[in-house]
């Protein structure tokens, strides 16, 4: 689990702890913290929350703590003064949300936006102009001692080559697959783009980004196929590689889109075409 879920599930649990729950009010706790757990996005996850009526105050809390944690600039010798006064605006919010919402109510109002409209999501989610951002990363080192500022300007540059490696293929990539839907395929291209790929997705779990590296393994197996003559590329299957790249994007980018139907389209494409000869 990463820190910012680590974080926000802690803020919940102490906001909780200072209040007298039921047993049902125990179990929607419960999955408020499943909820965060389990999602691929959490910042998207708070965006869709915000559009039920049951939802949305606490939404709006949590997303403005999530906002904090990454977007903003974290002083780590402040951290803990913060998430106290961040679990203890919580504990008003949480209160009045655990007296409208009983786990009937919360999970229908989940169900009722799973089964809302899905906007097409373009590829180009990149803001080329700010690739950094601002990462959350533990104040000691692996020696226990405390980090200084120079060890943050390293980890944060690290951080910034790691996006723009990650990032950059991504629009040539997209116009590829577009140009070869059509019949148009480079060979050498693609051999090229394969093994960029490969590297960037080993590059990825090195990093514990296992969904990111496994966006990029599924695309470079493709293109192997692709190019071993065992998959015709269509628009299907063009798709189907393109929303590799858009889960990409969105993950690196943490842009809050919902991604699910992605994912299940890379699923069953994965299903389809790549059971033999991926592993990830």
């Amino acid at each position: 689990m990463d820190l910012v879920k680590i974080y926000l599930i802690q803020s919940i649990t102490t906001a909780a702890n200072n209040l007298r729950l039921s047993a049902q009010q125990v179990e929607v706790v419960g999955l408020l913290r499943e909820t965060i757990m389990n999602s691929g996005n959490v910042g998207s996850e708070f965006l869709r929350m915000k559009k039920s009526t049951e939802l949305s105050k606490l939404a709006i809390r949590l997303s403005e703590i999530h906002a904090f944690l990454t977007q903003g600039k974290v002083d780590f010798l402040k951290i803990s003064e913060q998430f106290k006064e961040h679990s203890r605006y919580l504990i008003r919010d949480l209160s009045q949300f655990l007296e409208n919402v009983n786990p009937k109510v919360y999970k229908d109002a989940f169900n009722k936006i799973n089964n809302g409209s899905t906007k097409e999501i373009n590829v180009e989610l990149i803001d080329r102009s700010n690739l950094a951002g601002e990462i959350l990363v533990n104040q000691y080192d692996d020696s226990g001692e405390l980090r200084n500022e120079k060890d943050f300007e390293n980890i944060n540059q690290i951080s910034i080559d790691f996006e723009r490696k990650i990032l950059e293929p991504i629009k040539p990539l997209d116009e590829l697959l577009k140009r070869m839907s059509t019949g148009n395929m480079d060979k050498k291209q693609l051999i090229e783009y394969s093994e960029l790929i490969d590297d960037n997705a080993l590059l990825s779990s090195q990093r514990g980004l296992n969904e990111i590296a496994k966006m990029h393994k599924i695309v470079a197996s493709a293109f192997n196929e692709i190019l071993n003559g065992n998959l015709v590329v269509d628009k299907s299957v063009s798709e189907s590689l393109r929303a590799c790249l858009i889960v990409i994007v969105a993950n690196i980018k943490k842009k809050e889109v919902d991604i699910r139907e992605y994912l299940k389209r890379v699923e069953e494409f994965t299903k389809k075409y790549l059971t033999q000869s991926i592993q990830v």
